[in-house]
């Protein structure tokens, strides 16, 4: 269990880092760019994350579940002659995918952008989302054959090459994101598409600074992975052909899991300029898009890394245990990753609804914050839908239940599908969100009821510290709240970014103290996160 913890704080941790470092940098982009820019980014990233996800089928992960389960039984030969093959699989559907994007991002872009005025120089126009589509496809070259790699390491239940490559590569890729924006914009006043152009193409670059990190942890590490093999009783003589068809049995239902969140935005790609046409809303199309689904997204996929971490962290351990049919250890591994979840990310999810305002306005623009404050506080809730889903079909594919997170997948982007125009019709821009809930929530429901079904799993004792968790929670609400109308009398944080800052590190800051406070006194955080909460110890005693 302590290993679970401690791989999951340090991927979490990584991965924390990295969308942080994430959503920092969108605060000197947002003001390079604008809003245009940063819905412009993500009408590329959006496609570009799909054709990830497709082009590397699930394999990286399905790799680490598969090595772990041959390590498990002693055959680590087998492992890496599938790793072996996956790359070359890998360069193969990265090249196929490149080539797809970015000849087909003409197409996409036409379908994207409907509503196009020649004689409005500030709008969005077909051959831009073009170009940034096809500046971003150059990364598809390298990504997936790169990702395989982590997924080898994580299958030997070692997270510190994914950790230490995924840093880095969010840092090379921003470095040199900012740095290419602002000499565009700043130096040879170029236009906003070729700024963003060249931001996109920083993918390539920060993979490349990944590929790298990884080629140092392989040579290190090779030749304990070559004794393994040599000193290992016995070797399954598996034919290739089996040996790809159970890794695809595998990696199939990844591909759809780490499709979810590109999809649900790609529905919003694809509706939400017409809907709100529709209802005489396109002056604030832009503003309002870019609000959901890059600069509010960045905010709250911060609290759904905690999530990602513990999937990646929990599902080799997972695996070993339902390998072995270690029943009680395997209810003990559930039961914590889904408790994890809830005591982090409850906290942070409701704590970004109640400073949503402050939040956005300190971190990229108060212009129009009467629309993109409320906005995020809709939004600021399913981030814990996000955390749920992945953890759950992490949890589904340990327990070799992966097949149904397609079934749950496909009935919740059915309903984003189905419901999307109407609910934005109804409900103007945050008809959006509410279309993503309710697709997620739906999925997660599922995939909790297929835990329970199939391993006859109980929820009692999770569902008894949800409830300890929310009402801690509450009160930690309920104080941001207070704090956040005292400290209006002094800051105009709706008027002032220097204001909005210091407003949000001081409500944030108390916040957190007494939600951490309350859980560490109750002992919630140890019953949840073991004894690597003793760290608070000087603090509370």
């Amino acid at each position: 269990m302590s290993k679970i913890v401690k791989g999951t704080m340090l991927l979490t941790g990584a991965t924390f880092l990295s969308k942080f470092l994430g959503m920092i940098y969108v605060i000197p982009f947002q003001a390079l760019v604008g809003d245009a820019g940063g819905t412009l980014f993500n009408f590329a990233y959006t496609p570009y994350n799909i054709l990830i996800s497709i082009s590397t089928i699930g394999v990286p992960l399905a790799v680490s579940k598969f090595v772990s389960k041959y390590n498990s039984l002693g055959d680590y030969a087998t492992g890496l002659r599938i790793f072996k093959a996956g790359i070359i699989v890998m360069m193969m559907t990265g090249f196929l995918a490149f080539i797809t994007l970015f000849f087909s991002a003409e197409f996409l872009a036409s379908k994207m952008i409907t509503n196009e005025d020649v004689n409005n120089v500030e709008q969005i126009t077909v051959a831009d989302v073009t170009m940034v589509i096809r500046m971003v496809s150059f990364a598809l070259l390298i990504i997936p054959a790169m990702s395989i790699v982590r997924g080898f390491f994580q299958g030997y239940e070692s997270m510190s090459p994914t950790a230490v490559s995924q840093v880095v590569e969010q840092i090379v890729r921003i470095i040199f994101l900012l740095i290419a924006s602002f000499i565009v914009i700043k130096v040879f006043n170029g236009t906003i598409a070729t700024a963003v152009g060249f931001a996109t193409f920083a993918a390539f670059v920060g993979g490349i600074a990944s590929c790298v990190v990884l080629w140092i942890y392989w040579r290190r590490r090779r030749n304990q992975i070559r004794l393994n093999i040599k000193e290992q009783p016995f070797t399954n003589h598996i034919p290739m052909k089996d040996l790809f068809l159970e890794l695809f049995s595998y990696a199939g239902p990844f591909v759809l899991v780490g499709l979810a969140t590109p999809l649900y935005q790609l529905v919003d790609q694809f509706t939400f300029e017409r809907a709100m046409t529709a209802i005489n809303q396109r002056d604030i199309f832009e503003v309002t898009y870019a609000a959901i689904n890059f600069y509010g997204h960045k905010l709250v996929i911060i609290p759904v890394t905690i999530a990602t971490g513990l999937s990646l962290a929990i599902l080799p351990a997972l695996t070993k245990s339902f390998t072995q049919n270690e029943q009680t250890v395997l209810n003990q591994q559930i039961n914590q990753s889904l408790q994890i979840v809830l005591v982090l990310v409850i906290p942070a999810s409701i704590g970004l609804l109640t400073v949503s305002d402050v939040a956005y306005g300190s971190l990229f623009s108060l212009k129009h914050i009467h629309i993109t404050g409320p906005l995020l506080a809709w939004y600021a809730p399913v981030s814990l839908l996000f955390a749920l889903f992945i953890v759950s079909s992490s949890i589904l594919q340990g327990i070799n239940q992966q097949r149904f997170a397609v079934i749950s997948l496909s009935t919740g982007l059915l309903i984003k599908i189905l419901f999307n125009i109407q609910l934005i019709h109804m409900f103007s821009a945050k008809g959006a969100i509410f279309g993503t809930a309710l697709a997620v929530g739906t999925a997660v429901s599922l995939n909790l009821w297929q835990v329970k079904r199939s391993i006859h799993f109980s929820f009692k004792q999770t569902f008894k510290r949800t409830i300890l968790i929310l009402i801690f929670s509450t009160i930690m609400a309920l104080v941001i709240y207070g704090i956040k109308a005292l400290l209006s009398t002094v800051f105009a944080y709706k008027d002032s970014r220097l204001d909005a800052t210091i407003t949000l590190m001081i409500t944030v800051g108390i916040g957190g103290f007494v939600y951490l406070y309350l859980s560490y006194k109750s002992t919630l955080l140890e019953r949840t996160l073991g004894h690597q909460v003793r760290i608070f110890d000087r603090f509370f005693r």
